[in-house]
């Protein structure tokens, strides 16, 4: 029986007197993508960011739930939020080594391997400050997955991919899915959602609801 990883209860958010989220709840079992859609500034990142620990909710409960305990969600997952500050002048490979290195953790054969995973070729030396939009997603996507987290929280993970790039997203995400990953995904592409997606959540006025048919 698979067991709930992501436990959110009530959690409100509010800036200058307006209610950003307004408790709201929902879970998330092992093996499950839980989509959110809605407008933009609609709060499905402010919810990604105080569930990832980078915003302090008002008020609610947030529980992560693992084999080995609870744990804080900042330390065992893999996050796509913002456009991560990578090293413009470095290579793919370079960023994801140092990335990879912080935690004293080096193994390159690993790492190539990861980029292939996306759809990069870990011997190119572009710079990251020459790739295309799409090219930096696909190794935001490498950074995520690199240390193999057990949940994955992912705001607009397609942004920038061409078709052949959503297609491949979208089958690695299904896959990581079949793993035995958590993951949350926030998406203004119905298609991603309805593909993907085992439950889907609509945020509006700070509420969530839960869509049956998308």
């Amino acid at each position: 029986m698979r067991t709930d990883i992501i436990k959110v209860k009530n959690l409100s958010k509010t800036f200058s007197g307006r209610s950003i989220l307004n408790k709201v709840s929902f879970s998330c079992k092992e093996g499950e993508i839980i989509g959110f859609v809605g407008y933009n500034g609609c709060g499905k990142s402010v919810l990604f960011k105080c569930i990832c620990g980078f915003l302090k909710p008002d008020s609610g409960e947030i529980h992560i739930s693992l084999s080995d305990g609870e744990k804080n969600i900042c330390g065992n997952a893999g996050i796509i939020i913002e456009e991560p500050a990578f090293l413009r002048s470095k290579s793919g490979m370079k960023n994801l080594e140092f990335l990879y290195g912080i935690r004293n953790k080096s193994n390159r054969r690993y790492l190539e391997e990861v980029m292939r995973k996306v759809g990069l070729e870990p011997n190119n030396r572009k710079s990251v400050g020459h790739y295309s939009l799409g090219m930096r997603q696909r190794l935001a996507i490498a950074q995520a997955i690199m240390e193999n987290p057990p949940i994955l929280i992912l705001d607009e993970p397609m942004n920038g991919l061409d078709k052949r790039g959503v297609e491949e997203m979208r089958s690695l995400f299904l896959k990581l899915k079949e793993e035995g990953k958590a993951i949350l995904m926030a998406s203004h592409n119905k298609e991603d959602i309805s593909v993907l997606c085992d439950r889907v959540y609509e945020i509006d006025g700070g509420n969530l609801n839960e869509i049956k048919n998308i």
